[in-house]
């Protein structure tokens, strides 16, 4: 079974279509979206409309820092301009729409594999999993072999070996990733809706269930209108500057 692994959607529109059209050529099977559906962007409803639809046909969904806030309680830790977009946002979802981020799970677990939005260790808490040590923290809080997670907006690939060894891999847009059963893995799969490592296209993964393997997919889009579609929302600029610059 070919998954594909899409997190950090944020409320991007022209993002999300590109991806799933590109999921769609890739021969995906199912998708396991891993949170934050909304903030940041223009296009909530469609988004969690979206993830709604695939849920419904099968898809794993679990609940991102973003979400959370939208439909309960704001952190403190939460800077202004992600503040400021919270609060446009649910003045622009439904209260159905609302409602399904608020039943989203922490984390789901399937078959070898943990889906996550944050660092598995506390996911209540929405740790940034940054280094070898967080991805350690994270891979020792679950049995499972494969852990999947977003929250970090760029991709990034750890390995932990049974002696307690662990590596970081920096995956290669296009190029399967063996993942050896010598290793625990955490993928962080990157940002569809708001990349920052320098490059706008979106990101997602596949993750071949047969034989283990990881690709990383980064897929152009019209940032350009969902910036300017920020922009017209009334949005902060900085949000849309984002987009552009894809940091």
């Amino acid at each position: 079974m070919k998954l594909a692994l899409i997190t950090d959607l944020h409320a991007n529109r022209e993002a999300v279509e590109a991806v799933l059209e590109h999921a769609a050529l890739q021969g995906v099977d199912r998708y396991a979206l891993l949170g934050d559906f909304v903030g940041y962007g223009a296009d909530p409803g469609w988004v969690v409309d979206q993830v709604r639809t695939l849920v419904k046909a099968g898809a794993i969904a679990v609940m991102g820092n973003h979400d959370a806030a939208v439909f309960g309680s704001l952190r403190d830790s939460m800077v202004p301009q992600a503040r400021e977009a919270v609060l446009w946002t649910r003045e622009n979802l439904s209260v159905e729409q609302k409602a399904f981020l608020g039943a989203l799970p922490m984390s789901v677990t399937e078959a070898d594999s943990l889906f996550v939005h944050a660092s598995a260790d506390a996911p209540t808490q929405w740790r940034y999993v940054q280094n070898r040590i967080d991805a350690v923290d994270s891979l020792q809080a679950t049995d499972r072999r494969h852990t999947f997670c977003g929250h970090v907006h760029e991709p990034r690939l750890y390995h932990l070996t049974d002696g307690g060894d662990a590596g970081e891999i920096q995956p290669v847009p296009g190029v399967a990733m063996s993942l050896s059963p010598q290793c625990r893995w955490l993928a962080i799969v990157g940002s569809a809706g708001q990349p920052r490592d320098g490059n706008p296209a979106a990101c997602y993964a596949t993750f071949d269930t047969d034989d283990a393997t990881l690709t990383s997919h980064r897929v152009p889009y019209d940032h350009l209108a969902a910036a300017a579609k920020i922009i017209a929302a009334g949005l902060p600029a900085s949000l849309a500057a984002r987009l552009v610059r894809g940091t």
